[in-house]
């Protein structure tokens, strides 16, 4: 198994498609920061403007965490697109390359096929977060240092110690990973389903965009859905850096998020055992 993982990451890597997403975070997570060291100054000037005059600001505020944090908000919705762009492919790619025959011709099951994809897939999706972590707080270290976390919600203000910020971030990211891999698996769902990867791509965005906007209406028709949509928690990774934090609501949304991915990965390999391949 490790070694049929081995073969897709080499597959997944060699493509110029793979690395759009590193690019694009590059890019962005660069001019973001470069923005935020000329007119970073101002944002928190603006956030703390109303209570300036019953505190006292001190220490560094505009620093590599709280970049980092609106990096992440910013970034966070859009990543999924990044992410389809390859889970999209991973099964029907082979079947526009004319592949799917020669690659159930080797000694392997459909089983140890489906899943080494389905697991390369993942790890994608993990080094893009973690490349998004990496450029976020490593750029943010050289350009603004590190400090206290100033964050709003709500209409309230909370201010984190540095020393109990980094732990969070590191918790964030990894919950992050995992609503990303929920997006990972549902256009691995839909790669399976098809010859075609555009349309795992086009058909993901459009599930993401329709359930976005179902979690935000608040209509009682969607009461019902609305805790079992994964676009409800995508963004619970906000949870980390309330004060205190509610352990509670984070693991009903690790629960939920894992249960997407599990229930994904159980209907496409159904799908994919059953295929009748044909060329």
């Amino acid at each position: 198994m490790i070694e049929l993982i081995r073969i897709e990451l080499f597959k997944i890597f060699r493509k110029w498609r793979t690395y759009i997403g590193f690019m694009a975070i590059t890019l962005l997570v660069a001019l973001v920061e470069t923005a935020m060291y000329f007119e970073g100054q101002h944002s928190i000037d603006m956030m703390t403007r109303n209570l300036r005059d019953s505190f006292v600001f001190v220490g560094n505020l505009l620093n590599a965490y709280f970049v980092t944090y609106l990096i992440f908000n910013m970034l966070a919705v859009h990543i999924p697109f990044l992410i389809t762009l390859v889970s999209g492919d991973l099964l029907a790619g082979e079947a526009t390359a004319g592949t799917y025959r020669i690659l159930l011709t080797r000694p392997v099951s459909r089983m140890q096929v489906v899943t080494s994809k389905f697991i390369a897939g993942k790890i994608y999706t993990i080094s893009l977060i973690f490349w998004l972590a990496v450029m976020s707080l490593g750029m943010g270290a050289i350009l603004f240092g590190f400090g206290e976390l100033i964050v709003v919600k709500s209409g309230a203000v909370v201010i984190l110690d540095r020393a109990d910020v980094l732990w969070r971030f590191l918790l964030a990211f990894g919950f992050a990973a995992l609503g990303m891999s929920v997006v990972s698996a549902l256009a691995f769902f839909f790669s399976s389903l098809v010859e075609n990867a555009i349309g795992p791509i086009i058909v993901t965005m459009a599930v993401i965009i329709v359930f976005f906007v179902v979690s935000a209406i608040n209509i009682d028709i969607f009461s019902t859905i609305k805790p079992y949509l994964f676009t409800n928690y995508i963004l619970s990774w906000r949870l980390f850096f309330d004060d205190p934090i509610d352990a509670g609501e984070i693991i009903k949304a690790v629960a939920i998020l894992s249960g997407h991915v599990v229930f994904l990965y159980v209907i496409s390999a159904i799908i994919f055992k059953r295929k009748d391949v044909l060329s």
